[in-house]
């Protein structure tokens, strides 16, 4: 009888999910709650949407910027650590091969059977600082790309979620019509995109969603009163 190969699929973007949930989350939540502030205090759709637009835009380029900025800053400090090991594997090699050996004993080998291993790994000083930044520091080596590819897909996203609020500004002349449509569409994109986060969060989708509805919801509300109170 022939045996079904056993597939492992196992979900490896995580770093362009994490940049979208950034981008989509502030997107939709910072624009709707500066559309909904403004429809409290202006009777015009013209004002709304240029100054949703202007925010989208300023909030995609800081965004996008600080998502660049955070990857060079993972880069960089993957570097200086691997330096740091590189050295130490010249200047005090004993200390780091029983480093290597301390990682080994954590999983319950012997001395006997660490011995043969640490004589493969140490015997090659590419393999030995790979080995120590992955089980001793936890580092992964950083794609080069990921920092310009991590501000597109903020920024990108940003400006997908932001546009959700704004189309029905667009759409129609007047803000009291508007507001309510904007408002039903968005908190439906919120609840739509807390549901499919929690997919690769583990949350529950319902809590996910709801979650992501309550904090659009009051981030929104609390802009229409401040500008209701003060208009």
């Amino acid at each position: 009888m022939p045996a079904t190969p056993h597939l492992e699929r196992h979900f490896t973007a995580t770093e362009v999910v994490r940049d979208v949930v950034i981008g989509m989350a502030d997107g939709l939540t910072v624009p709707f709650a500066l559309a909904a502030g403004l429809a409290g205090a202006v009777d015009s759709t013209a004002v709304i949407v240029t100054a949703g637009l202007a925010e989208i835009a300023a909030g995609a380029i800081a965004m996008g910027l600080g998502g660049y900025q955070a990857a060079r800053t993972d880069a960089e400090h993957y570097e200086a650590e691997k330096a740091r090991e590189e050295r130490e594997t010249r200047e005090v090699p004993r200390i780091e091969v029983e480093e290597v050996a301390s990682v080994f004993r954590r999983y319950g080998l012997t001395e006997e059977q660490i011995w043969p291993i640490l004589k493969g790994i140490t015997g090659d000083r590419r393999r030995w600082v790979d080995f120590m930044m992955r089980f001793e520091l936890g580092l992964d080596a950083p794609d080069p790309k990921r920092a310009a590819r991590s501000a597109l897909t903020i920024a990108a996203a940003y400006i997908a979620g932001g546009l959700v609020p704004l189309v029905p500004y667009i759409v129609f002349g007047n803000v009291a019509r508007a507001l309510p449509v904007s408002a039903a569409v968005t908190l439906v994109a919120l609840f739509v995109f807390g549901v499919v986060k929690s997919r690769f969060t583990g949350m529950a989708p319902i809590r996910g969603g709801l979650q992501t509805l309550v904090t659009g919801s009051l981030a929104a509300g609390a802009a229409f009163g401040i500008a209701r109170l003060f208009s």
